[in-house]
């Protein structure tokens, strides 16, 4: 099979999205895709969408939303260093994940535990308001 250099730049976004290694299996980040995680262009989109440089993808990935423009096109997944030459991300997206990371190593953003048990009384007290 012989392909002009027109055909080697086409790359799906799931095949994309494994070779910047964000996703670890292509079927994931298919799944990740259609399920609504992965936005290309500010719009839900499908897998098989063709990859474009320039293009921008939000993204969610754990507990962070991740804002990128696509640099490169590869559709071979290699070293964690090449792969971050594929994409940058964006200030905004940078800062607001830094600002996410310290609300939850303060725990802003969970619910804090409580300093002590609940004592017997107060075990009675939650089971009838679990109850009710």
């Amino acid at each position: 099979m012989n392909q002009t250099q027109s055909e080697k730049s086409i790359i799906r976004l799931d095949k994309w999205l494994w070779a910047a290694r964000f996703y670890k299996t292509r079927a994931i980040a298919k799944d990740m895709i259609n399920g609504g995680k992965v936005h290309y262009n500010g719009q839900r989109t499908k897998s098989s969408k063709n990859a474009e440089v320039g293009a921008k993808i939000r993204l969610r990935q754990g507990n962070d939303d991740k804002e990128l423009i696509i640099m490169v096109l590869s559709g071979h997944r290699q070293g964690a260093n090449i792969a971050q030459t594929l994409y940058e991300e964006t200030p905004e997206s940078i800062s607001k994940r830094i600002i996410n990371a310290e609300a939850r190593r303060l725990n802003i953003l969970n619910n804090p535990a409580p300093d002590h048990k609940p004592d017997k009384k107060q075990r009675r007290q939650l089971m009838r308001f679990k109850d009710v």
